[in-house]
């Protein structure tokens, strides 16, 4: 197997882990601020957890293009596309539909209902 699919998948997991821990930021923070929970709304845990989420984004996504030989804009896009929330989602989606994504990584579809 060569590291094609391998970065593919990683980038499609990482960048899936990276929108719910954002998704989780914003609801701490709301939490946070709009509520007063206690405990700052968990956001210096879930904050934390998001970071390095960021961080390993950034690091699957320059993997992913090197080894999948993106261009130079499609890789800024997609190193961008970390910084507002949903956006590696976004991205990861029209990489997929795009083909720039090997064939094999893409989510497999649910079984039919039994009926």
């Amino acid at each position: 197997m060569t590291s094609g699919p391998i970065a593919a998948r990683w980038f499609r997991v990482i960048a899936t882990f990276e929108a719910v821990s954002w998704t989780a930021l914003l609801v701490a923070m709301f939490l946070k601020w709009v509520v007063h929970a206690p405990h700052e709304g968990g956001v210096p845990v879930v904050g934390m957890i998001h970071g390095i989420g960021f961080v390993v984004y950034l690091l699957s996504t320059v993997w992913a293009a090197v080894t999948l030989r993106w261009s130079l804009p499609t890789t800024l896009v997609g190193l961008a596309a970390g910084v507002p929330p949903f956006g590696t989602v976004v991205f990861e989606r029209r990489m997929l539909r795009r083909g720039a994504l090997p064939a094999g990584t893409a989510r497999r579809p649910a079984a039919p209902a039994r009926g």
